[in-house]
């Protein structure tokens, strides 16, 4: 080594444990930057027109479900009857109604929706058409690119599938997790794996364009055995894409909650090392079988025709209008979130107003990094996309991030293009912390 060469960095002390906290990065900067004083930045949003080309997508939060999964840490109700689940439908009604009317809108169309949960398959087929007969009613999504909808198998029927259909859904989401009826119970899960077969059945006789199953490596009491026989299993059904995550155990979850009354520190699921193994293994697989992988979760049969347009529209900057409770959405620069409780966020939108709790509106360095570390997660980012948008060259404003990463023999830079190796992938999620300015690094996330 000459005087003036530096010793690269020594590689990241590798967390073997899973311990408390949120590992998935979903968003820049963190949400625990979010805050009630930034609100008035959403509604200003609200009032200027749209930037013209820019995608509108809408989510709505359907948080009703037959259980609580002891890993789940989305807001989800499994207490509510039936007058309290339509009076929440009514109250989505009623705050897309009034985004509808704001300037940011302005008549326009969605180009993607996104029904998520809790269980949106929960709803029963009247619930379900009152509910999008009325939000096309209020934002048209004809022509829309993908509706997604996440179903729980054991909600589903055949006349529920097909009325799902009916609605113009096109990426229809099965919770499968795991086939093992033991490791699903021990988990928390509503269904069992005969539900799972029943349910995929019905879904391709409907000829959905897209039929997606997800999957966790790392739950409760799973081995590597039964992980290899979910693999399995998931290519024997060959669904059009899998999406593969890795257990985390962030605080609002029941595990977190056992281990904090016994004083645990180490969850009682798989190690990090032995998650990432398990998702490689099972993306070897999924290659074998002619499978692409497109991200550091999916996998997909046809690249060509098989998209995630959300994901995709998202960690580009699109528009969303995040509907019900502790929703999320994102407009014209400004991010947003809703109020967290049930009967408060009611109460809100009854009485004419937008039930927005807390907002933060980047600065154009921030958004420079959300996209970029969102989009590192596809494995492979184009820098003259950033060059084009924000004016800046990434390998130039990231240059020592990157060159981390590429000492420590996650990714390179070639060519024009920032590139991951499947080892960095894996571990996508760790590894963006390296882009965060100082004052996000080492913040609680969420």
């Amino acid at each position: 080594m000459t005087p003036t060469e530096t010793a690269p960095p020594p590689s990241p002390a590798l967390q073997k444990q899973t311990t408390v906290g949120n590992y998935f990065v979903s968003n820049y900067p963190p949400f625990s930057f979010w805050k009630p004083d930034h609100v008035p930045d959403m509604f200003a949003a609200l009032a200027r027109p749209p930037v013209p080309g820019t995608p509108l997508g809408v989510y709505l939060h359907i948080p009703f479900c037959r259980k609580r999964c002891h890993f789940c840490y989305f807001k989800v109700y499994t207490d509510k009857d039936s007058a309290a689940i339509r009076g929440y439908i009514e109250a989505a009604l009623q705050e897309l109604s009034l985004y509808a009317n704001q300037p940011v809108v302005g008549g326009r169309k969605a180009n993607f929706v996104y029904f998520g949960g809790g269980t949106p398959s929960y709803l029963s087929v009247e619930q379900l058409r009152h509910l999008t007969d009325g939000m096309k009613r209020l934002i048209s999504w004809d022509g829309a690119e993908e509706v997604t909808f996440e179903c729980e198998p054991g909600t589903l029927t055949s006349h529920k599938l097909k009325a799902i259909r009916e609605m113009g859904v096109t990426r229809l989401s099965l919770g499968v997790e795991n086939f093992d009826d033991h490791i699903l119970e021990v988990n928390g899960r509503a269904h069992h794996s005969k539900e799972i077969a029943r349910a995929y059945s019905y879904a391709r006789e409907l000829e959905f364009p897209q039929i997606n199953i997800d999957l966790i490596a790392g739950m409760v009491e799973e081995t590597e055995a039964n992980w290899k026989e979910c693999v399995r299993k998931t290519i024997e059904m060959s669904p059009d894409s899998v999406t593969i995550y890795q257990m985390e155990v962030p605080y609002n979850t029941d595990i977190y909650q056992q281990m904090k009354a016994s004083g645990k520190l180490v969850a009682p699921v798989a190690d990090w090392d032995t998650k990432r193994a398990w998702v490689a293994w099972a993306f070897t697989e999924l290659e074998r079988e002619g499978y692409t992988v497109g991200s550091a979760y999916t996998a997909v049969k046809n690249k060509e025709k098989t998209k995630f347009i959300y994901r995709d529209r998202l960690w580009a900057g699109a528009d969303l209008i995040g509907l019900g409770v502790a929703s999320f959405g994102h407009l014209q620069g400004t991010h947003c979130q809703n109020l967290h409780d049930f009967e408060p966020y009611v109460k809100a939108v009854q009485s004419g107003k937008l039930p927005i709790y807390r907002a933060l509106t980047p600065n154009a360095d921030e958004r420079l990094i959300r996209e970029f570390i969102l989009q590192l997660k596809l494995g492979r980012t184009d820098c003259g996309y950033f060059q084009k948008k924000f004016g800046v060259d990434p390998r130039q404003r990231f240059a020592q991030p990157l060159r981390v990463l590429s000492d420590w023999g996650f990714g390179a830079v070639e060519g024009d293009a920032v590139v991951l190796n499947r080892e960095g992938l894996l571990q996508v999620d760790r590894l963006l912390h390296e882009f965060f300015l100082p004052e996000h690094k080492n913040a609680r996330y969420a």
